[in-house]
């Protein structure tokens, strides 16, 4: 059974930092591409940023580039997402994916596996 486990969400004044982890268990990880969605209250889910499976390849969102930045860790399974000079508009729960590595888009329906959320609340 997969299993996504996102971590690390809270509450932050704007400018401040926050780092996000996502565990994975049960897929070959590192064949998955990882991504990272976000979706606020009365708003569609909206893609954030995105790695290949052995990291060599990010995308961002306009919206984030240049404060946050995507990693993934192979040999611990984890993905993360660090977020730098967070804005309020920022606020929403963030949700890590995976995606099976014959696709590499930003479309929440080709990803497979879905983690619960983590809640991200930046206060100006």
């Amino acid at each position: 059974q997969v299993q996504l486990v996102e971590s690390g969400g809270g509450l932050v004044q704007a400018g401040g930092s926050l780092r996000l982890s996502c565990a994975a268990s049960g897929l070959t990880f590192s064949t998955y591409n990882m991504a990272w969605f976000r979706q606020a209250p009365g708003k569609e889910r909206e893609f954030v940023a995105k790695i290949s499976g052995i990291g060599a390849i990010t995308n961002y969102a306009e919206s984030v580039k240049g404060r946050f930045t995507i990693s993934r860790d192979n040999a611990k399974n984890t993905a993360y997402l660090q977020m730098n000079s967070l804005k309020p508009e920022d606020t929403a729960v963030y949700y890590c994916a995976g995606q099976p590595p014959w696709k590499y888009n930003n479309y929440p329906r080709d990803y497979s596996y879905w983690g619960q959320g983590t809640q991200v609340t930046v206060s100006s």
